[in-house]
């Protein structure tokens, strides 16, 4: 199957959709399919690895709000793709591609990736209303198919008031081989780990006032001790200033030590050892994989999430996960591979503290748990072939007869 993925970014400023985009044309290409990959350069660190002959990257002129891509109709054109699928919104992408397609008679795939729900919906909502009024609405409305990752997800597209055929596909995760998880079991400092973007809808900011209330009021004297909350990520709109501010505020010990860094280190001895909190800044492949190895507990207190990666990621590395609804992934509950929490931060502290006073085998026992899930439920190959029925059944007319079992 001859298709082309569109994406604003490839790169680690794409976030979660890059390291979707490049799991999912690898498995593809793995099938036996013929997937390519069209994006725009950017600041970001490039990711690895794809398949051979992606990412291409297309001509950019820079103005004001906007990215115009002037060659994407002759990139397209010399493709000539089956199907395209483009991912995310609000960008020139969702003016080029409906354009395209309707002119050369191709269908497209739209995965919003959590981009409509109500939360990520009113951050900055006077520029997507702007947005949704010019061109967006069309894009999404022209597609043979939507895309959501979850039921959440497919609910949230349907009060948009779309009535496309929405196919409900999650994200995959590959299963690291040949890991060592036991320095978590062993280290004097456990670690309760956040990974992802330092963005306000993460929730970050009620976790260090929960993290605080538990410190004060429920930690024992050796719980303090044990542990640390570690906050990796790369910042997004000045938010790690905010969030290191707000330590101080509530009295919370925090260092700024590089990933490599810290994981050279032994937390429980020497200047590390007095700190609550420590950022790590970004990381990706090997030191990712090593911090995910070396904590304890994962958590997303998150607002507004699309299908996270980072869960699926710390599931396939046994962490057991503190996390809330809007995270989307019921399944974690019901396999008791999670804790639930709310977003307030009363919620958030007593989710934290019963991670905390859980013993290294019942944390273990989560962690299989969620390895469990995953191989079950979140692999790439079962998702590529998912996703191939799927664009197999818009480029031949989206028949209703022979539409797939997940799409409604």
């Amino acid at each position: 199957m001859n298709v082309t993925h569109l994406s604003q970014s490839v790169s680690t400023s794409g976030g979660g959709i890059s390291e979707v985009l490049r799991a999912l044309s690898s498995a593809q290409k793995e099938a036996g399919d013929s997937p390519s990959v069209l994006s725009v350069e950017d600041d970001g660190e490039a990711i690895s690895p794809w398949p051979e002959g992606a990412p291409k990257f297309l001509s950019a002129c820079h103005l004001p709000g906007m990215i115009v891509l002037p060659d994407l109709d002759q990139r397209l054109g010399h493709i000539d793709p089956q199907v395209l699928h483009t991912h995310g919104l609000w960008t020139y992408l969702s003016i080029g591609v409906p354009r395209w397609a309707r002119r050369h008679g191709r269908a497209y795939v739209v995965s919003p990736h959590g981009m409509l729900d109500a939360w990520a919906l009113n951050n900055s909502k006077l520029k997507k209303k702007v947005a949704v009024a010019l061109y967006e609405r069309r894009h999404l409305k022209r597609a043979a198919c939507l895309h959501a990752l979850c039921a959440s997800e497919a609910d949230s597209i349907r009060a948009f008031g779309l009535k496309n055929p929405i196919a409900t596909i999650p994200n995959g995760i590959e299963i690291p081989e040949g890991r060592d998880l036991s320095s978590r079991y062993s280290a004097k400092k456990k670690i309760m780990l956040f990974l992802g973007r330092l963005h306000p809808k993460k929730g970050l900011e009620n976790a260090l006032r929960a993290w605080a209330s538990a410190r004060s009021g429920v930690f024992s004297d050796s719980d303090q001790n044990n542990w640390q909350f570690v906050i990796a990520g790369w910042d997004q709109g000045g938010h790690e200033v905010k969030l290191k501010q707000l330590c101080e505020e509530l009295g919370l010990s925090f260092a700024e030590v590089p990933a490599k860094q810290f994981l050279s280190l032994d937390a429980g001895s020497g200047q590390l050892s007095a700190f609550s909190v420590v950022f790590v800044g970004p990381l990706f492949g090997e030191l990712k994989a090593q911090l995910l190895e070396r904590a304890n507990v994962f958590i997303l207190p998150s607002f507004s999430e699309g299908l996270p990666m980072s869960i699926l990621e710390a599931w396939a590395y046994e962490l057991p996960v503190v996390m809330t609804d809007y995270c989307n992934l019921p399944e974690g509950f019901n396999a008791d591979a999670a804790i639930h929490i709310d977003t307030e931060v009363e919620s958030v502290s007593a989710g934290m503290t019963k991670m905390i006073e859980c013993s290294d085998a019942e944390l273990k026992g989560m962690g299989v748990n969620g390895l469990n899930l995953v191989k079950e439920k979140f692999t790439w190959p079962t998702i590529a072939a998912q996703m191939k029925e799927l664009y197999q059944w818009v480029s031949s007319g989206a028949a209703e007869e022979n539409k797939p079992r997940f799409v409604q």
